[in-house]
C-alpha cells in the first residue's frame, strides 16, 4: 500500500522563479527528479506525485512552444481525494516551493454564492496576487540588502555625529535679495553654511570650514571610524537618537465592505493612504529601532513598485498555484432550504475562475487562463461525481491518496528530512539535553497512533504530533529545571508506561489524544 505524510512545515513559500524566463535547473528538473525531491518530505503516494510532477514538468514545456500556440495550452487542474492527514495539501505545497510558485492555499467552504453574506470566489485570486507581490518584493530586497544597509549605517553615524549646526529647515533663497543690495549672491545670513540633501532626503546644515582646515575634518573622520567600528560591533545598540518617523493619516471610519467586494474596502483603504499626505513624528528611539525603521525606509525608497507589481501579476498568472482544499464541502444537491443553499452557487461561480477570465485586483486585472488549480476533499459524504458535470470537466485529473497504517507512520517518523522525532531533538537540544528514539520505541509510537485513529476519528498522520506531545509532555515541562544535560531515551517500555493508560480508556484518549 503506498501512502503520504503531511509534513510539519506550514509556512508559506517564500522562493519563487520568473514566468518569462524559467529558472535554469528547472529543464532539468525531470518529472522524475520531483518526486524524489518530494520523497524527502513526504512518504509514498507515487500516483499523486507523478501526477503533480507531470503538471510541473508541463509548465515548463509550455514555455517552449512558439508564442501562437502557447496561448491554447492550459493546464490540466486536478482533484486529489483522500482522507485528512494524507500529505494533500502538503503535496501541492511542496510542489509550489519546489517550483517557486506563487501559492496559496483556500478552503471552498469558505465560500458563497454571489448575493450571500462571506467570501466570493474571486478573493482567492486576489489573495495570490497579493502573495506574489509579497514574494517579488522580497526577492528584491534582498538584492539590495547590501546597500541599504551601507545607507543605513551611514544615516545612523549622522544622526550620532551631527553636524556642529543643524535648523529644522533650510533658510529660503535669498540670492534676490543679495543682488538688489549690491552683495554677492548667498552672502547674507550665517556665513559657512551650506544646506544638502541628507542620505533620506532630509535637509539638514553641514558647518563647511571658510579657511578648509584639513585637521578639523581629519579630526571627525576619525571619531566617525571610531562610531562606526562601535556601530557594527554592536556597542552602541541601546544609545538614543532622535528620529523623524513617517506616520499614515488616520483612516478610522473609512472602510465600506460592500457585499461580493470583501477584501476590497482594505484595497480601498490603502489607495486612500497612499492618496493623503504623509506625516511625519520625532521620536527618541534606540540604535536598534532606528536601524529597523531606516533600513525599512532605505528598501522602500530602493525598491521598484511598479516593477515588483508588474513581475508579480506575470508570476501569479503563469505560474500562479491555487490550491482549493475541502471541494467536497461544496458538492450535492441543492436542497432549497437550509445552511447549504448555496453549495451549486458557488460551484457556478468557481467554473469562469477555473476556466480562465479576468478578475480585478488592486493592481489591475489579472487572467486565470494559466494558473494551476489542485483541488482536495475527503469525499465521505459527497463523491467527485456530486460535483456539477461543468465543474467536474475542469479538473481532467483525479488522483486518490491511500490511508496511513502503522508501517507507513513508522516511516513518517524516521525517513523525512522534517519528521517530528528530528524536531523534538532539535527542541530538546536547545535546553542543553537529548532525546533519542529507539527502533521499538517509533514502532510502538506508529502503533499507538494507527489504532486511535482505527478505533476514533481518521486524521492520519496528524494523530502523531499528538501522540509525541502526549508522550513527552513530562520531559519538556521539567526540562528548564530538573533535566539539564539528561539524555532521555524513548524506548517500546517508555511510551507503553506513559500512553498505554490513555489509549486504552476511550474516554481519556478521546480528550487527550
Amino acid at each position: 500500500m503506498t501512502s503520504v505524510t503531511a509534513s510539519a512545515d506550514t509556512s508559506a513559500p517564500v522562493e519563487q522563479a520568473s514566468p518569462e524566463e524559467p529558472p535554469s535547473w528547472l529543464d532539468q528538473l525531470t518529472p522524475r527528479e520531483v518526486v524524489a525531491e518530494l520523497d524527502k518530505y513526504i512518504i509514498g503516494q507515487s500516483e499523486a506525485k507523478k501526477a503533480v510532477a507531470i503538471a510541473l514538468r508541463n509548465r515548463w514545456r509550455r514555455q517552449q512552444v512558439e508564442d501562437e500556440l502557447r496561448e491554447e495550452i492550459l493546464p490540466n487542474n486536478l482533484i486529489m481525494i483522500g482522507p485528512t492527514g494524507v500529505g494533500k495539501t502538503e503535496i501541492a505545497r511542496r510542489l509550489a516551493r519546489l517550483a517557486g510558485s506563487p501559492f496559496v492555499k483556500v478552503e471552498a467552504s469558505k465560500f458563497t454564492e454571489v448575493g450571500y453574506v462571506g467570501r466570493d470566489v474571486e478573493s482567492m485570486v486576489r489573495d495570490l496576487v497579493d502573495t506574489a507581490v509579497a514574494m517579488v518584493r522580497a526577492n528584491r530586497e534582498d538584492e539590495v540588502e547590501v546597500e541599504a544597509e551601507r545607507l543605513v549605517e551611514e544615516r545612523l553615524l549622522d544622526l550620532l555625529l551631527p553636524d556642529s549646526a543643524t535648523p529644522t529647515a533650510p533658510s529660503p533663497p535669498r540670492e534676490a535679495d543679495d543682488t538688489r543690495a549690491g552683495r554677492p549672491a548667498g552672502a547674507s545670513g550665517s556665513p559657512g553654511k551650506v544646506f544638502v540633501a541628507g542620505p533620506g532626503g532630509t535637509s539638514r546644515a553641514r558647518q563647511a570650514d571658510p579657511n578648509g582646515d584639513p585637521l578639523i575634518a581629519e579630526r571627525r573622520a576619525r571619531t566617525r571610524e571610531k562610531l562606526r567600528k562601535l556601530l557594527r560591533e554592536g556597542h552602541l545598540e541601546d544609545r538614543t537618537v532622535e528620529l523623524d518617523v513617517q506616520q499614515n493619516s488616520p483612516m478610522g471610519g473609512m472602510m465600506f465592505p460592500v457585499g461580493g467586494m470583501e477584501g476590497m474596502d482594505l484595497h480601498f483603504t490603502e489607495m486612500l493612504q497612499d492618496m493623503l499626505p504623509k506625516r511625519s513624528k520625532r521620536r527618541t528611539v534606540s540604535i536598534a529601532e532606528a536601524r529597523r525603521v531606516l533600513l525599512q525606509e532605505e528598501l522602500d525608497r530602493l525598491v521598484d513598485m511598479d516593477e515588483v507589481v508588474n513581475e508579480a501579476l506575470d508570476r501569479a498568472e503563469e505560474i500562479g498555484i491555487i490550491f482549493l482544499d475541502e471541494i467536497d464541502k461544496v458538492a450535492g444537491k441543492r436542497t432549497g432550504a437550509g445552511p447549504d443553499v448555496s453549495r451549486e452557487g458557488v460551484q457556478r461561480d468557481l467554473l469562469p475562475i477555473v476556466e480562465g477570465c479576468n478578475v480585478q485586483t488592486k493592481y489591475g486585472f489579472v487572467r486565470t487562463d494559466h494558473m494551476l488549480f489542485i483541488a482536495a476533499g475527503a469525499f465521505h459524504v459527497a463523491k467527485p461525481s456530486d460535483l456539477i458535470p461543468e465543474l467536474q470537466g475542469r479538473f481532467p485529473i483525479r488522483v486518490e491518496l491511500q490511508n496511513l497504517g502503522a508501517a507507513e507512520f513508522a516511516r513518517i517518523l524516521r525517513e523525512p528530512r522534517n519528521a517530528l522525532v528530528r524536531q523534538y531533538r532539535a527542541l530538546v537540544e536547545t535546553e542543553g539535553a537529548s532525546v533519542e528514539f529507539t527502533d521499538d520505541g517509533i514502532e510502538e509510537i506508529s502503533r499507538i497512533a494507527a489504532e486511535l485513529n482505527d478505533r476514533m476519528e481518521n486524521i492520519g498522520a496528524r494523530r502523531l504530533r499528538t501522540v509525541l506531545t502526549t508522550l513527552l509532555e513530562e520531559l519538556l515541562f521539567d526540562l528548564p529545571d530538573e533535566r539539564r544535560g539528561e539524555t532521555v531515551v524513548v524506548t517500546a517500555e517508555f511510551v507503553r508506561e506513559r500512553l498505554d493508560r490513555i489509549a486504552a480508556d476511550d474516554d481519556l484518549s478521546r480528550y487527550i489524544l
